[in-house]
C-alpha cells in the first residue's frame, strides 16, 4: 500500500516567528489530518531533542495530548561536524552511505563517532527525564515532531526506532523540511505533515525569524510544565 506521505503536495512558503509559533501552526494542520480516535487514548507527542521539544509542546497542548522527549544524535563527519554521516536513536543507527563514501570514512572512524554520540545521548536522556522511564509506545498513535528536516537522517533514525516499539501508527510532523527529505520520510511513516517546503532549501533556520539554540534547561522546563498540565 502506498503511504500518504509518498506523494507530498507542495505547501505555500511561510515564515514562523519562532518554534512556538511553528508548533501552533503545525497543530492546526494536524487537527485536520488525524484519524478518528473515538474511544482510543490520545496520541502521544514525541519531541526530538532539543529543538523539536518547543514545537512539540505546542502541538501537545493544542491536541490535549501527553508529551515526551525523544533523543536523537547526529553522527557528524570528522572535521565537518555539521555534515551528517548518519544518526543514532534508540540504539539504532541510520547511515548516510553517500557521505561515508564521498569522504572515505572507514568503519573504525564511524564506530568511534557512534560510541561518543551514544554516551552523549544517554547523558541527555538522564538530564531530561531523570529516573522517569520513557513512555510506552506499544499500540499508541505517535506524533513525532522536530523543528525541521534537512537531510532527514535524524528523523529517519527516530522514526525507525519508534516503529521498533510497535506503535499503532507514527505521524511525522515538522514546520519546515527539504522536499526530497520529506518525501523520503513519508515513504516510511504512516503519514507526514510538513507546513512548508522552501525551494531552494538552504537550512531549517530559513523558515524562522528567531532560531536560537534550545538548551537543556529549556527542554527540562517544557517537559515539567507538560507533565504538570
Amino acid at each position: 500500500m502506498t503511504r500518504p506521505g509518498a506523494f507530498l503536495p507542495r505547501p505555500a512558503a511561510r515564515t514562523f516567528r519562532d518554534r512556538g509559533d511553528a508548533g501552533r501552526a503545525l497543530a492546526g494542520l494536524l487537527r485536520d489530518r488525524l484519524p478518528d480516535t473515538a474511544g482510543a487514548p490520545p496520541p502521544l507527542v514525541l519531541g526530538l531533542a532539543r529543538g523539536g521539544v518547543p514545537v512539540a509542546w505546542e502541538v501537545a497542548a493544542a491536541l490535549r495530548a501527553p508529551l515526551d522527549v525523544f533523543v536523537v544524535r547526529k553522527l557528524g563527519a570528522p572535521r565537518q561536524p555539521e555534515l551528517a554521516m548518519g544518526a543514532l536513536a534508540g540504539g539504532r543507527v541510520v547511515r548516510n552511505d553517500r557521505v561515508l563514501a564521498e569522504l572515505g570514512i572507514d568503519d573504525d572512524v564511524l564506530q568511534s563517532v557512534i560510541d561518543r554520540e551514544t554516551a552523549e545521548l544517554r547523558r541527555r536522556e538522564r538530564t531530561y527525564r531523570g529516573a522517569r522511564a520513557p513512555a510506552d509506545l506499544h499500540g499508541r498513535m505517535v506524533i513525532l515532531v522536530d523543528d525541521g528536516i534537512a537531510t532527514g537522517a535524524s528523523m529517519l533514525a527516530a522514526l525507525r526506532a519508534v516503529q521498533a516499539a510497535d506503535p499503532r501508527s507514527v505521524i511525522v510532523a515538522v514546520p519546515v523540511g527539504a522536499p526530497a527529505a520529506c518525501r523520503r520520510i513519508g515513504q516510511e511513516a504512516d503519514d507526514i505533515v510538513c507546513a512548508t517546503m522552501p525551494t531552494p532549501f538552504d537550512a531549517v533556520g530559513q523558515a524562522y525569524l528567531d532560531f536560537e539554540q534550545v538548551g537543556d534547561a529549556a527542554v527540562r522546563d517544557l517537559l515539567a510544565t507538560a507533565a504538570a498540565g
